[in-house]
């Protein structure tokens, strides 16, 4: 075996045996966020200071550096931002901005989520370099058939209540480095079951699964019409 595989495999014997709840275990901030009432004014005004890197609209950059997070679920975006403040999940640029001496607590946490989840999604997202009927396009539809269906769904839509991500709509560049983050153990909070799927994947796999999600669209009811720009910050 390969030093690579040696020490992958340690990685991943390391995750799987850890209990479910060291992914998600909840309690804490989490748990108290995801019951409370969100406010939608106070919503805006923690956002004001995620737009810097989302964008007013929540759309992110085509070009990686930030995930869109219009859309998302409310319970994913309580889930990711609970983690980051407790040091579960490295995000060292969004981490000062995350703190709640710079946002406030687990209400702020809620107002903000709540707020994020209803922004239109961007009708334009980043897309990966193969167009539906090439080879590599097929690729990918298969992979993402036999490995993702069973946690994001068929049309990468996620599972809220299981805190599993939407990713259609997501840009091309920003989630395929998550995805490479999560095959190589990098990314600490990574659900195991995910680690433990897509281990074998090979950069080319990675990259025409990846490319099949970027290319799957929300519905026509989650989405802006072009030229939308957020009314709430004019």
């Amino acid at each position: 075996m390969s030093i690579k595989k040696t020490v992958l495999s340690a990685v991943l014997a390391g995750l799987i045996a850890s209990p479910a709840m060291a992914w998600n275990e909840g309690g804490g901030e989490q748990d108290s966020a995801l019951h409370l009432t969100p406010d939608h004014e106070n919503g805006i005004e923690v956002y004001e200071v995620c737009s810097a890197c989302h964008l007013l609209e929540g759309w992110g950059t085509e070009d990686g550096t930030f995930p869109q997070l219009a859309g998302q679920h409310f319970e994913v975006i309580i889930k990711q931002l609970a983690d980051i403040r407790a040091g579960n999940r490295d995000n060292p640029t969004m981490y000062p901005f995350a703190l709640e001496s710079e946002i406030g607590g687990a209400q702020a946490l809620a107002d903000v989520a709540k707020y994020i989840s209803t922004l239109p999604m961007n009708p334009d997202n980043g897309k990966g370099p193969w167009e539906e009927g090439t080879p590599e396009f097929e690729k990918g539809k298969k992979l993402y058939a036999d490995n993702c269906v069973r946690c994001h769904g068929d049309r990468g839509e996620g599972k809220p209540e299981k805190f599993y991500p939407l990713i259609q709509g997501q840009h091309y560049k920003y989630i395929i480095r998550q995805f490479e983050w999560i095959r190589d153990g990098k990314r600490r909070n990574a659900n195991p079951d995910m680690v433990k799927q897509i281990a074998e994947f090979s950069d080319e796999d990675m990259a025409q699964v990846i490319n099949y999600v970027s290319r799957l669209s929300p519905p026509k009811d989650k989405v802006a019409p072009p030229g939308w720009q957020n009314p709430d910050f004019e």
